[in-house]
């Protein structure tokens, strides 16, 4: 009587530590997949697609001027041709408020592009230098990464730059990996002839990649910034320099992939990789719960031998 109630008990007890192994590995499975969706309304919210239903146009200005109503902050638009850098233009009272507000003025981690505070925002300026967060999935400044390629950078040269209500043209010539705390790159504003060529100096022997245009120091640049992953104060920097030719956007490549093709393609990879605090959580969930299967069949076996 006695070892049967023992056999109870650690019935009991075995059955409650399945439990609770079972209800961990849900509630880190819970939590993996919370982490997971709170970091793609991170980057959802940085997707320049939020915003092209104002993007200024001859069909499209009445949006563009919607826009402007709600956030007096707004200045522009600057889109990157080759990237999904395509949104609006921003400029603040100091280099804060918009790292982490948007351009209709509402809280958002992904932030704004933004002007440096110290810019004219007519852009007369002889460096006007725009501001963005790196970000992952192209969001933001995120693929200005890309033209640390050469070919990325040869293919892709132009932009266009919206202000005062008419179209320019950006010609992209250097791209720099440079220190957050280099003042000669941040330097505003750069007024001398002697401190415009030195400048220039300064892109053209710092620069990862150039290409000559024969840019002077009459011409006025936009130096984009954002933040590397492979350095800390690391800062890559794209420079363009601003033209009356508007550029025409080349057409865009169709990139769906075909549900065959998926799983044979990098794509593949990629969506592992970014998620891969989900999938090592429902491995193991998969896994204790298998062992778990293995555990119970082979109790109630052996308690069939018993009986």
């Amino acid at each position: 009587m006695r070892n049967k109630h023992i056999k109870i008990y650690i019935r009991i007890l075995d059955s409650s530590i399945n439990f609770c192994i079972f209800l961990f590995l849900l509630l880190l499975l819970s939590y993996g997949c919370y982490a997971m969706w709170d970091s793609e309304q991170i980057y959802v919210s940085g997707d320049s697609a939020n915003y092209q239903v104002y993007k200024p146009s001859e069909e499209n200005e009445l949006s563009f001027k919607d826009l402007k109503n709600k956030n007096s902050d707004v200045l522009g638009w600057i889109n990157v041709y080759g990237t999904k850098i395509d949104y609006p233009l921003l400029q603040g009272e100091d280099n804060q408020k918009y790292i982490s507000m948007n351009s209709l003025g509402d809280y958002s981690l992904a932030g704004s592009i933004f002007l440096d505070y110290r810019n004219k925002p007519d852009f007369t300026d002889f460096n006007t230098i725009i501001f963005g967060h790196h970000m992952e999935k192209s969001a933001m400044f995120g693929d200005l990464e890309r033209f640390f390629e050469k070919d990325f950078f040869e293919q892709n040269r132009y932009g266009r730059l919206h202000y005062d209500s008419k179209d320019h043209g950006i010609e992209f010539f250097a791209f720099m990996e440079v220190d957050a705390f280099d003042s000669r790159i941040y330097k505003i504003p750069v007024d001398q002839i002697q401190a415009k060529q030195e400048y220039l100096e300064i892109i053209t022997n710092q620069s990862k990649y150039y290409r000559d245009i024969g840019v002077s120091t009459d011409d006025r640049l936009v130096v984009l910034s954002t933040c590397t992953q492979n350095t800390t104060n690391g800062r890559h920097i794209l420079v363009g320099r601003i033209t009356d030719k508007v550029f025409l956007e080349p057409k865009k490549a169709n990139k769906r992939v075909g549900k065959e093709r998926f799983f044979q393609s990098s794509m593949f990879l990629e969506r592992m990789k970014e998620n891969t605090i989900v999938v090592c959580l429902f491995s193991l969930f998969t896994i204790a719960l298998f062992f778990l299967y293995l555990s119970k069949k082979r109790k109630l076996k052996k308690d069939g031998e018993n009986e």
